[in-house]
């Protein structure tokens, strides 16, 4: 792997504190983005719902471990992704004040701690069980696609947002995994989890194109840049959350119809996202700040307490109704 040209302020890591260095190697991890590791947690209701509750082998340290495991591979992709954006980050009205462009942080070291923060987060992933640890190894792998050349992902117009979305399904098979290791989840619910992701990827794209404002700026700051555009990202917004909804549609037909009940408040959460997206300097370009629009948190909260909750609900009527006949939960693909 080559490293990225860019010289380090020496001079800068020598003036600044030893606290600040420490916080400064901390950032670069962005514990304030385990946030969303929580996502895995559908997995685990999921597969709970698929096995009835009958799990008598399943030990609920495993998900402690799950989550220290994904919060420790996560952050590993984080740094080696602060380590090669940094010369790009200086194109950034508000990036290039990160860590690593402002000359606080020592490559050879934030090497290192990418390393040393993989390592970790795999050990202990095998502490869950070896299904749980492979696809724990794939969301590391995916980070190194997306950020190492010649491949670089994040460098090509769409690949960029289906590439770096892919951890959304692979944070539900790892949760998936912590219960059920015999079978795999359905797979119309993971590709539908992995539009979802698309849909959020390329409206913080939308959203940072927007904020920076000029065409030229853009392209320095992201290669991707020079090809998108306003009308095409929100075409592509379009596109993913439509796929999703077609997708999620074959999940509820095939599995349970009762979560029918939930679509049109799922509609209403991608509306209301897609509303705070178009907002100047959105903070959708910085999903860890998404906790600020309480509006959006309540209602993410309602639809997910209304689908998980109507997992476990029957309505006999509802088949009667759309003309179909109920799912006995057949065995999914097996490992």
């Amino acid at each position: 792997m080559s490293k990225p040209e860019y010289p380090i302020d020496a001079p800068t890591i020598a003036r600044t504190g030893f606290l600040s260095r420490v916080r400064a190697y901390i950032a670069i991890a962005r514990p304030d983005h385990w946030f969303k590791n929580v996502f895995m947690l559908a997995g685990i209701v999921l597969a709970w719902f698929y096995h009835h509750g009958h799990l008598e082998s399943f030990e609920p340290m495993a998900v402690l471990w799950a989550l220290v495991s994904v919060c420790l591979v996560a952050s590993s992709n984080y740094v080696l992704n602060e380590i090669l954006d940094a010369p790009s980050d200086r194109s950034h009205p508000v990036k290039h004040r990160r860590p690593i462009p402002s000359g606080l942080v020592s490559l050879p070291i934030a090497y290192a701690e990418w390393i040393l923060l993989g390592i970790l987060g795999l050990a202990v992933a095998l502490l869950v069980n070896q299904p749980f640890a492979i696809v724990a190894g794939l969301l590391w792998i995916m980070g190194v696609v997306y950020n190492v050349p010649p491949v670089r992902s994040k460098e090509l117009p769409y690949v960029d947002v289906v590439s770096e979305s892919v951890n959304n399904p692979l944070r539900l098979a790892m949760g998936w995994f912590v219960v059920s290791t015999s079978v795999i989840p359905p797979v119309s619910l993971i590709a539908s989890y992995w539009m979802v992701g698309a849909f959020f990827m390329a409206s913080k794209r939308f959203a940072e194109y927007r904020s920076i404002g000029d065409k030229q700026q853009a392209a320095a700051y992201r290669s991707s840049f020079k090809f998108y555009d306003e009308d095409r990202l929100l075409v592509s917004m379009f596109f993913y959350v439509s796929a999703a909804a077609l997708l999620l549609g074959v999940f509820i037909i095939r599995y349970h119809l009762e979560l029918i009940l939930s679509v049109p408040l799922i509609a209403g959460f991608f509306a209301y996202y897609l509303h705070i997206a178009l907002k100047k300097n959105s903070c959708v370009q910085n999903p860890e700040r998404l906790y600020r629009e309480t509006g959006l948190m309540i209602y993410l909260v309602v639809c997910v307490a209304a689908f998980l909750g109507l997992m476990f609900v029957d309505i006999p009527v509802l088949y009667d109704v759309f003309n179909v006949q109920p799912s006995s939960v057949p065995a999914l693909w097996k490992l």
